[in-house]
């Protein structure tokens, strides 16, 4: 039976809500899965996305970047409240590390089987926590933006890296994924991209409308994501 509960946790001063689900039938320990929202924040998708790891036997943590209560529904509001992350990635860095901590710190997860996942905004958050170098076996980033201020520190990833990206995602241009291939290529990050033809940005939202731009949903890509992100799980942490 999947057991599954809102947690409050700290980072600095400020109160964070994070989502925990794990399946309460098995026993031992077992790999953990640190799961970053995108840039509304952490919702009940984020939620019901640990609850789908956690059915595949992880315990799996929705962290929480903005603070409890820190929520957003509209694009401006989303824009408002993600900004100062984008802006201070050593913040980003700091509380993406406090959700990580609260991950490994469960009695029932092998803090030596880690890995990361990241929605739009998330993949930021992902890769800024393995930039920092942070002890992690793998991380995936969802049709997730890709830059940083600071490319050296990718000498500093200690897993590997799976990109899965909309084949026309309006928001992240070429360039910057050019950069970022650079990047881990210049580190030599054991690294790999994977596009879905015809997926814009947020592909895998249910949430969403099936057409439009700049985001849409897009079941084939969600699935065939979803799965690539189980095989990358099979050579990293189970």
């Amino acid at each position: 039976m999947i057991k599954a509960q809102v947690t409050e946790y700290r980072e600095g001063d400020t109160v964070c809500e994070g989502y925990l689900a794990y399946d309460d039938a098995k026993s031992g320990k077992r790999p953990g899965v640190l799961v970053a929202h995108e840039w509304g924040g952490c919702s009940p998708y984020m939620h019901k996305r640990c609850e789908m790891l956690a059915e595949l036997g992880y315990v799996a943590f929705a962290l929480d970047i903005f603070g409890k209560g820190i929520r957003a529904a509209t694009f401006p509001d989303c824009e408002r409240i993600s900004k100062p992350y984008y802006e201070d990635r050593q913040l980003t860095r700091r509380r993406a590390k406090a959700g990580l901590d609260v991950l490994t710190g469960q009695a029932n997860v092998d803090a030596s089987r880690v890995a990361t996942i990241g929605y739009c905004f998330g993949g930021i958050v992902v890769l800024e926590l393995a930039r920092s170098g942070a002890d992690v076996k793998g991380s995936v980033a969802f049709h997730g933006q890709l830059s940083t201020p600071n490319p050296a520190d990718a000498k500093n990833i200690k897993g590997k890296i799976l990109i899965l990206h909309g084949a026309i995602d309006p928001v992240v241009p070429p360039a910057e994924i050019a950069a970022f291939q650079k990047e881990m290529e210049d580190a030599k990050v054991d690294w790999q991209m994977n596009y879905y033809g015809s997926a814009v940005h947020t592909f895998t939202n249910w949430n969403l409308p099936t057409t439009g731009m700049p985001a849409a949903y897009n079941e084939k890509a969600d699935k065939r994501s979803w799965l690539a992100m189980r095989n990358f799980f099979a050579e990293t942490i189970d």
